[in-house]
């Protein structure tokens, strides 16, 4: 099958010879949104523990889940070299002395080839960026930006509560030092339509992103997002409705943007809505096959980077 998208698998696999895994790690770390420096309760969606790592237990450091994570891969997927990824909450909420212990536990062993922080933009300065700028000398590194929307009316109603503008600020503090920054995208978020949802694709051409990671929107138990899907405030996306906004948003990508995620999945005990989230294998499938029926490519709709 001709690959139709510029997809993270073969990125890694062409810079390091090899199929490349992310080793999820959590710092312990949480958000300004949570712990009531901005608001209390997360995100309407928020529930981190379907990200938790495998076996993960409080008690574990950066060193035991790192290497408890590797030597299960590789038994797995017969891997060999791997991305130590902080993806839990907000992995740049900490003084930058803890923030550098932390990263530099994660690179620490052999078959490590390269770092990934993901974090909220407004949570990023200067001292953090030189730190993973300096960083980036050493091993292979992006970072990775929860935008989620470019519209603020959104942003708002999900309770991000940080704006599009401190995206746009973190990311050209990120590109000064050349630090790779990958945008994270949720489609599906109510009150949006197909429109509202595109021209966050067109924003993200025009910004000149490294890379992007798609989401649909996973309705969880024990959320603010659940209640409002219960009493029917909007309803979420359709299998199909959702592969062809992939294929539309894809089209106004720039073919050199990276795609780490086209979709995510969640275990079913998790999950309220929508089943079909439950298998990411089934969602690729779908988005590959309508990207040969409707013969689409990634970048067919060219933009001017700003």
């Amino acid at each position: 099958m001709i690959k139709r998208y510029n997809s993270l698998s073969d990125f890694l696999k062409n810079k390091f010879g090899c199929k490349v895994f992310k080793v999820s790690l959590n710092a312990g770390l949480t958000c300004p949104n949570r712990d009531g420096t901005k608001s209390v309760g997360g995100c309407i969606y928020c529930n981190s523990e379907p990200m938790m790592p495998l076996n993960y237990s409080d008690s574990m450091g950066i060193r035991e889940q790192l290497y408890q994570g590797i030597e299960y891969i590789k038994k797995r997927h017969n891997a060999k070299k791997f991305i130590a990824y902080f993806q839990i909450n907000t992995n740049t909420y900490a003084p930058v002395t803890t923030l550098e212990r932390l990263y530099k536990e994660g690179l620490n062993h052999p078959d490590v080839v390269g770092l990934a922080v993901s974090t909220r933009p407004d949570c990023v300065d200067n001292e953090i960026l030189d730190l993973l700028a300096k960083l980036a000398k050493e091993k292979f590194l992006w970072f990775e930006l929860g935008l989620q929307s470019a519209h603020d009316k959104t942003l708002k109603l999900i309770n991000r509560c940080h704006t599009v503008k401190d995206f746009t600020d973190a990311v050209k503090m990120a590109k000064e030092r050349k630090i790779p920054v990958c945008a994270h995208v949720i489609l599906g978020l109510p009150g949006e339509n197909r429109e509202d949802m595109l021209s966050t694709a067109r924003f993200l051409a025009n910004i000149g992103i490294w890379g992007i990671k798609l989401h649909h929107l996973h309705i969880h138990k024990d959320t603010k997002l659940a209640d409002m899907y219960s009493k029917e405030e909007f309803m979420s996306l359709e299998f199909d409705d959702y592969a062809n906004l992939v294929v539309d948003f894809l089209q106004e990508i720039p073919e050199d943007v990276i795609m780490h995620r086209l979709c995510g999945d969640t275990a079913r005990r998790f999950l309220i809505a929508p089943d079909w989230s439950v298998n990411k294998f089934l969602i690729l499938d779908r988005i590959n096959k309508v990207l040969e029926e409707r013969d689409a490519w990634q970048g067919m709709k060219k933009h001017s980077k700003l």
